[in-house]
């Protein structure tokens, strides 16, 4: 197995497609029922694959990650050959909580009204090993993915900023 079995809730919300994938391997849903009965190692398989099919699925399309402790947000651009890393951090302890969901901007208000000083930082590194195997590593440390990468595309405008 590559990644890891799909959840049970996971494996709920793909229940159209766990069918779909059934059918297309020739198992119809009687014999689903009576492999499951009989507590066939095939059930094992068929669940093993379809869940590589949906994480590799997932993580080919992952083109941003984001990561956010109470005191840090980590913010990744995941291109084909290496990552990108943007972060900004608190330079001090404060009452700054960037789990808490809100934007950019709302952030730094918040940051300004509790006095905390932010330093932003950056990296870049290629790949140790196989790319959705290092993002799937990833989400299952905690990172969530970014559907439009906005917050690391606001980060990128500061540090060239910064630079400029």
């Amino acid at each position: 197995m590559k990644f890891r079995l799909l959840t049970l809730e996971e494996l709920s919300e793909l229940e159209g497609d766990f069918v779909k994938f059934l059918a297309a391997n020739g198992i119809p849903a009687e014999t689903w029922e009576k492999l499951k009965a009989e507590q066939s190692p095939k059930v094992r398989e068929y669940m093993e694959t379809f869940s590589d099919i949906v994480f590799q699925q997932v993580l080919e399309k992952v083109t941003y990650l984001e990561f956010r402790s109470p005191n840090e947000i980590q913010c990744f651009h995941c291109e084909a050959e290496s990552i990108s890393l943007l972060g900004v951090k608190t330079a001090e302890p404060s009452e700054l909580d960037f789990t808490v969901n809100a934007d950019w901007e709302q952030m730094l208000a918040q940051a300004r009204q509790s006095g905390a000083r932010l330093q932003v930082y950056n990296a870049s590194k290629k790949y140790h090993k196989e790319r959705v195997l290092e993002l799937f590593d990833m989400m299952e440390g905690g990172a969530k993915i970014s559907k439009d990468g906005m917050l690391y595309k606001t980060l990128e405008g500061v540090v060239k900023g910064q630079n400029a």
